[in-house]
């Protein structure tokens, strides 16, 4: 049973999940994939020297459903960056006994959320 102080009548809040902020962030990179997979990637892809005939396919899928990508990829990004946020924050105040998020899983996620919103501003941008 934890133990609380004179003054704090509620529970400590528990740790944010991790698998949350990563998941929302794959699902959220996947969608901005599909939505710049048209236009953008290929520009940059051949500007990079890179083959993109497999794009077309990705394309061929994800256009007729550009709006709903666009929507999804913004909302998972964003509830991603929040479970981040979240989970930054407790890592903050967690001691060296607290269960905390590891920071590899944590930088791993803020570079997704950060490709995640360029493929998204580049699909946007370039249609």
């Amino acid at each position: 049973m934890p133990e609380f102080s004179q003054g704090d009548t509620s529970p400590p809040a528990p740790p944010p999940k991790t698998s949350s902020a990563a998941l929302l962030t794959l699902g959220g990179l996947t969608a901005a994939f599909g939505v710049a997979a048209c236009c953008a990637l290929p520009l940059l892809m051949i500007s990079l020297g890179v083959g993109t005939a497999w794009l077309g396919v990705v394309a061929s899928f994800a256009e007729p459903n550009r709006d709903l990508l666009l929507v999804f990829a913004a909302l998972a990004l964003a509830g991603g960056a929040v479970f981040l946020w979240r989970q930054q924050r407790h890592a903050a105040t967690c001691g060296p006994d607290g269960v905390c998020t590891r920071p590899a899983v944590r930088m791993l996620t803020l570079v997704g959320l950060l490709i995640g919103v360029v493929l998204l501003i580049a699909g946007y941008l370039y249609v």
